[in-house]
């Protein structure tokens, strides 16, 4: 039986000590979870070690930590997964197990953080019910099945708090409204039952800490154990509110993605100096000479002259940007020109439609035309079971 040094990281705000490592020799299959550890420890050694779980069967979300630096459920990791992510043995010949509290949440003691403070206060900031369009029929709503099957991936999420943990947007901005309650956001956004989906977008594009608050750093969707991809969820939110509601948010979010992607059409790369006019001053070169962008680029002044004289900026690329030759920026263009001129918006969800009735067994993607090629396989709309794992996550790549 392998031994495996567990560190679990101790912490009793009331005491008035700092936090510190409490370190434990466990003999275990590596194919038992970190969980079994912790219990063995609380068991057997110090009954005092504080943990949340419940159902050892990652479902209820309670057993949520870091291990070895990544978030995850203690309940669904296995001891040799956890180690594996450590390379430097921290000098015992035994592999090492670190385990603390999630982050950007206060911690009541030891592993248990405190989910109401943050993770649950966010949740309820979005609305997290829906509300129903009138009239009321007599006996139930009727939703297209695609529709439903569009919300699936955000129905997964059991709130375990592992992607509010990793977020670097929430640990910069604690007003972030986050990458958990955002995708609930889209749970209703996408429901076609609802009877607010505008004032939904609306209200979280105008919110300075709403939308256009994520940085897009993936940390989220590497962190869910259910493949609920939230950052995914706040870019279609995104695309809601500004492609197909048409909203202009006073944070000036959706003028950015605008500006953003008409330069890569135009240069092939993104041209940074015309970035920040084109945001504030309107899509088009003539809008570093808008009012609104001249005081912005005053603005940045004291952050831009610092970069041109150490180096960081070249002031050649910052005035005429980055040149692509004929034929790539030719090629970057038959690229918009291609899904732009989609009659339909596709948007690959980790879960697919299909009937097994269908005349053609080929199953049809969220948003794609029926009987299109290459759609990835049905799945069912639960976590991925066994043999589903790789093909889930080659559509969750796809859609990201």
């Amino acid at each position: 039986m392998p031994e495996y040094l567990l560190k679990i990281r101790r912490y009793d705000p009331t005491s008035g000590h700092a936090a510190y490592w409490d370190e434990h020799a466990v003999e275990l299959s590596g194919s038992n979870s970190v969980l079994d550890a912790i219990l063995k420890v609380r068991d057997e050694v110090d009954g005092s070690v504080g943990i949340r779980c419940s159902c050892q069967q990652a479902i209820c979300g309670s057993c949520g930590v870091r291990m070895n630096g990544k978030p995850g459920l203690a309940c669904n990791t296995h001891l040799q997964e956890a180690a594996d992510r450590r390379h430097d043995g921290d000098g015992d010949a035994r592999p090492v197990i670190e385990v603390e509290p999630m982050g950007n949440m206060p911690v009541i003691r030891d592993l248990i953080v405190d989910m109401d403070a943050v993770h649950w206060k966010k949740i309820q900031r979005v609305t997290p019910y829906l509300i129903n369009q009138e009239p009321i029929p007599e006996r139930e709503y009727i939703v297209p099945h695609d529709a439903m099957v569009d919300v699936t991936q955000t129905m997964a999420c059991i709130q375990c708090g592992a992607c509010v943990s990793d977020c670097l947007s929430m640990e910069i901005d604690p007003g972030f409204i986050g990458p958990a309650a955002l995708s609930k956001a889209y749970r209703f956004v996408g429901d076609p039952r609802d009877a607010d989906h505008f004032e939904r977008l609306k209200d979280l594009s105008e919110d300075p800490h709403g939308l256009y608050d994520c940085t897009h750093c993936f940390n989220c969707i590497d962190a869910c154990p259910k493949g609920v991809a939230p950052m995914s969820q706040i870019m279609r939110l995104r695309r809601k509110a500004g492609t197909d509601e048409e909203i202009t948010d006073r944070n000036n979010g959706n003028r950015h993605e605008e500006a953003f992607s008409t330069l890569v059409q135009d240069y092939g790369l993104l041209n940074e100096a015309e970035l920040l006019p084109r945001s504030w001053g309107g899509n088009s070169w003539f809008g570093k000479f808008h009012p609104d962008a001249g005081r912005v680029l005053l603005k940045s002044l004291p952050a831009i002259i610092p970069a041109v004289l150490r180096g960081k900026v070249s002031p050649k690329i910052a005035m005429f940007g980055h040149k692509l030759a004929p034929d790539d920026l030719q090629a970057v263009k038959k690229i918009f020109t291609k899904v732009e001129g989609r009659d339909q918006r596709i948007e690959l969800n980790l879960y697919v439609s299909g009937n097994d009735s269908d005349d053609d067994p080929t199953p049809v993607a969220v948003g794609a035309a029926a009987g299109e090629d290459g759609a990835p396989a049905d799945k069912s709309p639960t976590f991925p079971g066994p043999g589903e794992a790789s093909e889930s996550a080659s559509s969750e790549s796809e859609s990201a």
